[in-house]
């Protein structure tokens, strides 16, 4: 699976991947006992005498294969979710998203039978739906399908199959109700944001008269319209498109309009454009 930009590995993204790596060779090589294992991943009847388990399940793997799809999608999504967010802010939406996951099992268990699980797929599924929120129509490429696929299609179909696949395969081994949990948790706190800025009254907005000599009695009202940069595709580089939506913002509003998230982002990227220098 690859999308259209290519960067170079966040911090964060590349502390996670190393984490989960370095937690699997341990559980490998050192630490074999079954009850340890036992002891780190989530399970919705025992989750609440071990609240530690809502985290500790997401740096668990059942295998290198395990391990590798869920680092990869982390690794391709990711990379631009955090250069867009910020890396402190991208380090507590995953975790929520994987919390949200456990928390969604946990609700879940109360009305239907749900086991143990572990792995990050939850949250990083969360990250695939940040990616999808971001830049919808960037086209990813997904092996074996010789055809690009817009981000919001892939991660619906993903999601979709989760809950087709929870119901037609309940014992499969894979948490697919997990996965829906943290993609459902990423969604909520995209909405909540918006409602959140949407409550937030809109700052007036003043504009420039000019006034024309006419041959009317009233003047002529015109307002210039200042020039806008060409604006970079996002199929081709979103974190790009991305930086052009906020300096427009900074000419149009002022630099006090930015969101905190905004801030971040545009600090991130002087960050990253200080070390590629």
């Amino acid at each position: 699976m690859n999308s259209s930009p290519s960067y170079r590995i966040t911090p964060w993204v590349g502390r996670i991947i190393i984490a989960n790596a370095v937690v699997l060779l341990l559980l490998m090589t050192l630490f074999t006992s079954r009850d340890l294992f036992q002891a780190l991943e989530f399970s919705p009847w025992t989750a609440l005498t071990r609240p530690w388990t809502f985290v500790s399940y997401m740096f668990v793997h059942a295998g290198l294969l395990h391990l590798f799809g869920n680092m990869l999608m982390l690794f391709v999504f990711g990379t631009a979710v955090e250069s867009r967010m910020g890396s402190r802010n991208f380090l507590l939406y995953y975790l929520f998203c994987g919390v949200g996951a456990a928390v969604f099992s946990l609700l879940l268990a109360r009305v239907m039978p749900v086991g143990a699980f572990v792995g990050a797929s939850g949250a990083v599924l969360g990250v695939a739906v940040a990616f999808a929120m971001f830049w919808p129509d960037a086209e990813l490429i997904v092996f074996p399908i010789p055809v690009p696929i817009k981000a919001r299609t892939l991660v619906i179909g993903l999601v979709v199959l989760d809950v087709i696949g929870s119901r037609l395969w309940p014992n499969d081994g894979i948490a697919h109700l997990a996965h829906v949990g943290g993609a459902l948790f990423g969604y909520l706190f995209f909405r909540a944001q918006l409602l959140s800025q949407r409550s937030a009254a809109a700052p007036a907005r003043v504009e420039r008269v000019v006034m024309v000599q006419s041959g009317s009695a009233e003047p002529e009202r015109r307002t210039p319209v200042a020039p806008m940069r060409p604006r970079r595709g996002i199929e081709s580089d979103p974190v790009a498109a991305e930086v052009d939506r906020v300096l427009d913002k900074i000419s149009e509003k002022g630099i006090s309009s930015l969101t905190p998230a905004e801030r971040s982002f545009l600090d991130e990227v002087a960050k990253q454009k200080k070390q590629d220098h």
